[in-house]
C-alpha cells in the first residue's frame, strides 16, 4: 500500500479576521493549517486546523508560530491599535510585523509567503496607505524567501474595511454630496475571487517572486460604485457633485458619517486620490482576471451579510470593522535616520550616551560590561528605568532590551516589555520601539506626564541624528 501523499502545511495570518476566516474554508480542502491570531489559544482546534497566539510584534511568537509550517499567507496591517496607549504611525509598525514574520519564515526554512497587498499606482508621491503596503512587500523580500504579491484595489465584501465604508455611505445619507476623489477610476474585484487568487498562489513555483495586479471586469469610479451600491439597497440618494471637499474634510466626514474608527478611514480615504486599476503587464491569466460584475458582487455581499445575521445573534458592529482587544500597555514606536555605515546596534550605544549627555545634570545613565542600563536621576539612587541587553536576540541589525526593573515600570504586571532598535532593511533608516510596557504612574498621569516626555526625548534624539547625519555631508575646507 503506497504512502498518503502529505499535506502541505500552511500558516495564515489574520485567520480570525475578514479576509482569513473565509480563506480557511479554502485551505483545509488540501493542507493543514495553523490558524495565528492574538487570542488564537481561545480557539478550538479541528481536524485540520491547528490555533496558536501569536504577537507578531514580538520576533520570538513570529518564531513559534511559523514553526512546521511549508507555506504562509501574510494578511495583516496595523491601522487599528493594539495596546491601551499607542503612539507612533501605522506604517512603523507595519515594518516592525513585517520584519519580524521574514525573518521567523527564512529561520523556520518556509518555501513561500502569499501576501495580500493592494495595487500600487504610478505616483511620484504615494499615499501612507499604500506607501507602507509597498515597503512591507520589500520587508518581506529582504531575507530571501520567495513572495508572491496578490495586489487588489477595492474588494467586495459583507465585512472588511473599504467596502462596508462605501455601503453605509449609501445607506446612512438621504443625499451624497461627491468630492472629486470619487470621480477617481478604481478596479474593483470580488472577495470570492481575491480568495482564488490567493488560493492558487500558495505553491505555485510560476508565481513566485512576482506582483501581481487583480481585477474584476469592470474599471469604474467610486461614484459609479456608489450609485449601483445603492441600487442594489433599493435606494436612490440625490447625488451632488462638490469641487470644495479635500481630502482632508472628506475623510473626516467619512468616519463621522460611517462611525468607522478614524485610524481605519484616514488611510483609506487618503489612497483614493490614486486610480487603482489593474496594469495589464503585472496580470496573469490564472489568478489576476475576475469575472463577477460589480452589481453582481455587491448582491453576493448583501446576501452573505443577511445570512449571516440569521446565523447568529447581530453584534454592534456587522460590518467586521471592530476595534481589537487591547491590552493595558504602551506601545510607542518612533523612525530615525541612520548615519551612513551605522546599524541599529550603533543606534541603541549612542542613544545611551546622549541621553545622559542631554539630560545632564537631571537624569545620568550606567552601562556595565554586559551592555545592561540603568537610567537613573542624579539625586536618586533608584533607577527610573533598568534595561537588559539580551545577547541571545540581539543582532547588528537589532538590539533588543528587556524592561526589567525601575520606579518608571510596573514590576508586578511587566513581563514582556522591551525596548528595541532596528534598522529596516534596505533603507538607512531604524525603528525604535517601546512594547509591551506597563508603566507605574496611573494611567491619566503617565499619559500626559512620561508618555508625553518619551516624544519629546525621540523627537530631539532624531533631530540630533539628522543635525549629524547634515554636518557630515558638509565638506571640510583645507
Amino acid at each position: 500500500m503506497s504512502e498518503a501523499k502529505r499535506r502541505p502545511v500552511v500558516a495564515l495570518t489574520g485567520a480570525s479576521g475578514y479576509i482569513g476566516q473565509n480563506l480557511l474554508k479554502k485551505l483545509t480542502k488540501y493542507a493543514d493549517v495553523i490558524a495565528l491570531s492574538r487570542n488564537g489559544d481561545q480557539k478550538q482546534d479541528t481536524e485540520h486546523v491547528t490555533w496558536r497566539s501569536c504577537d507578531l510584534y514580538s520576533m520570538a511568537d513570529a518564531e513559534k508560530g511559523l514553526e512546521g509550517a511549508d507555506f504562509a499567507v501574510y494578511l495583516v496591517h496595523s491601522m487599528l491599535p493594539s495596546a491601551k496607549l499607542t503612539q507612533g504611525s501605522f506604517e512603523d509598525m507595519d515594518v516592525i510585523l513585517a520584519d519580524n514574520f521574514a525573518q521567523a519564515a527564512k529561520k523556520q526554512g518556509l518555501h513561500q509567503i502569499v501576501y495580500l497587498s493592494g495595487i500600487i499606482p504610478e505616483s511620484e508621491k504615494l499615499s501612507r496607505h499604500l506607501r507602507s503596503r509597498l515597503e512591507v512587500e520589500e520587508i518581506l523580500r529582504a531575507y530571501g524567501v520567495p513572495v508572491t504579491t496578490i495586489r487588489a484595489g477595492l474588494i467586495v465584501g459583507p465585512k472588511g474595511s473599504s467596502f462596508p465604508i462605501l455601503k453605509k455611505l449609501v445607506k446612512r445619507l438621504p443625499f451624497m454630496a461627491l468630492p472629486k476623489w470619487t470621480r477617481t477610476k478604481t478596479h474593483p474585484i470580488a472577495l470570492k475571487e481575491v480568495l482564488h487568487a490567493l488560493n492558487k498562489s500558495i505553491g505555485n513555483d510560476r508565481l513566485s517572486n512576482r506582483a501581481i495586479d487583480v481585477g474584476g471586469p469592470e474599471i469604474m469610479t467610486y461614484q459609479d460604485m456608489m450609485v449601483q451600491t445603492a441600487e442594489s439597497l433599493g435606494k436612490n440618494p440625490r447625488i451632488l457633485p462638490v469641487p470644495f471637499m479635500t481630502v482632508n474634510l472628506s475623510r473626516l466626514w467619512v468616519s463621522l458619517t460611517t462611525g468607522t474608527p478614524k485610524e481605519m478611514v484616514y488611510p483609506l480615504v487618503e489612497s483614493l486620490v490614486h486610480p487603482m486599476t489593474a496594469k495589464p503587464e503585472n496580470m496573469d491569466p490564472e489568478v489576476s482576471y475576475g469575472q463577477m460584475s460589480f452589481k453582481d458582487a455587491v448582491q453576493t455581499a448583501i446576501e452573505d451579510e443577511k445570512q449571516e445575521e440569521e446565523n447568529q445573534k447581530p453584534s454592534k458592529n456587522t460590518q467586521g470593522i471592530k476595534m481589537p482587544a487591547v491590552q493595558h500597555d504602551v506601545r510607542s514606536v518612533q523612525r530615525i535616520l541612520l548615519p551612513e555605515g551605522k546599524n541599529a546596534d550603533w543606534a541603541a550605544q549612542y542613544y545611551v550616551h546622549w541621553l545622559s549627555t542631554t539630560l545632564d545634570p537631571f537624569v545620568h545613565t550606567e552601562t556595565d560590561h554586559e551592555d545592561n542600563t540603568q537610567i537613573c536621576l542624579r539625586l536618586s539612587r533608584t533607577p527610573l528605568l533598568e534595561l537588559s541587553y539580551s545577547h541571545e536576540r540581539s543582532t547588528s541589525d537589532r538590539a533588543l532590551f528587556y524592561i526589567t526593573g525601575g520606579s518608571f515600570q510596573n514590576t508586578k504586571r511587566n513581563v514582556r516589555g522591551r525596548l528595541e532598535f532596528r534598522k529596516i532593511p534596505g533603507k538607512q533608516e531604524c525603528i525604535v520601539a517601546i512594547h509591551d510596557y506597563m508603566p507605574s504612574l496611573p494611567w491619566f498621569v503617565y499619559k500626559y506626564t512620561q508618555a508625553k516626555a518619551h516624544l519629546i526625548v525621540m523627537f530631539l534624539f532624531r533631530k540630533h541624528i539628522e543635525k549629524m547625519i547634515e554636518q557630515s555631508r558638509v565638506p571640510h575646507s583645507v
